[in-house]
């Protein structure tokens, strides 16, 4: 009798099999197997779009491998507005009648971001330290207020702020693009909880030195919150390159357009298989940009979450 009671426990000790472990891990992941292939499929098919001629383009059944990879879709050299053939078709290079063509609108795009990314980080990361480290007067109203204004649909603010900057003389400029896009209550809301959970006496010590409220600000606050500062930077970086309505509203000149409403121009504009390629060409290189910045900021943004952990 004891030696049977003695076996129960250790027959219950037995590990799994490891390949019965493994296999398990990997039905547990299928679901996300499952949602990475509707991300990558779409994302391959635009790639070996890019690379098609216009003859493979309107190929029935599509073709999964480019047969003649080309990179006419980019700039053809044999297009020639002249001479018409359907074998060569303006490049996404080609394409726009512009001071420096597509290029134009791949600058606007970075300039727009970069300016608005550096911009409402710095204005909100100072905001955030004058609310969780001051002793302020109505700091716990103003706090409410702007995590309030999260709840408000930001479609509601188009109309006041196209008013607002037509009376300025802004419309169709870069300050229209900028201003209003300043403003991020969700980047204040979270350095506003990742400050409140570092120590209040790095601050008092500085002041003690003599250290000024700049200062303090400068080479105390700004290099504590570089983690979560990368973090918000990937949402402001993503959320103002793929910015599309905005940009569509304040816009009057093809001039002054970013990629999304130009590649929203350059759709509308060139209809049919042929013209595909360009299309995908605009979009390549529309996301480019985005993969790079996250592919280098990812372990920051990581970081930046799992030390903030959004407490009050």
């Amino acid at each position: 009798m004891a030696t049977a009671a003695s076996a129960a426990p250790a027959a219950r000790a037995v590990p799994a099999a490891p390949g019965r472990s493994r296999a398990g891990g990997h039905l547990l992941r299928l679901p996300f197997y499952l949602l990475s292939l509707t991300m990558v499929v779409p994302f391959y098919w635009l790639l070996i779009t890019v690379f098609k001629p216009p003859a493979e383009l309107a190929r029935t059944p599509p073709s999964f491998v480019p047969q003649s990879p080309t990179f006419a879709n980019f700039h053809d050299v044999e297009w020639s507005a002249e001479r018409v053939n359907p074998g060569h078709l303006q490049g996404i290079f080609q394409r726009f009648q512009v001071d420096f063509g597509f290029w134009r609108f791949l600058f606007n795009s970075l300039f727009i971001t970069s300016v608005i990314t550096v911009g409402a980080l710095l204005i909100c990361s100072l905001a955030a330290y004058v609310i969780a480290k001051h002793d302020i007067k109505g700091r716990r109203v103003i706090f409410l207020l702007v995590v309030a204004s999260m709840m408000v649909p930001w479609q509601t603010t188009l109309i006041p702020n196209y008013v607002i900057m037509r009376n300025l003389g802004w419309l169709d400029s870069y300050a229209g693009y900028i201003m209003p896009a300043l403003a991020k209550a969700f980047v204040l809301f979270f350095l506003v909880q990742f400050l409140q959970s570092l120590p209040d006496e790095l601050i008092h010590a500085a002041r003690v030195d003599g250290a000024g409220e700049w200062r303090i600000w400068w080479r105390i606050v700004l290099p504590l919150l570089r983690p979560a500062l990368a973090a918000m930077s990937i949402f402001i970086v993503l959320g103002e390159w793929n910015n599309f309505l905005w940009p569509l509203i304040i816009v009057q000149s093809d001039e002054m357009a970013n990629l999304p409403v130009a590649l929203a121009r350059l759709n509308s504009y060139y209809a049919g298989p042929d013209h595909q390629g360009a299309i995908m060409a605009g979009g390549l290189i529309a996301s480019v940009p985005t993969i790079v910045f996250f592919l280098m900021f990812q372990r920051y943004f990581v970081r930046g979450i799992a030390l903030s952990g959004l407490k009050g």
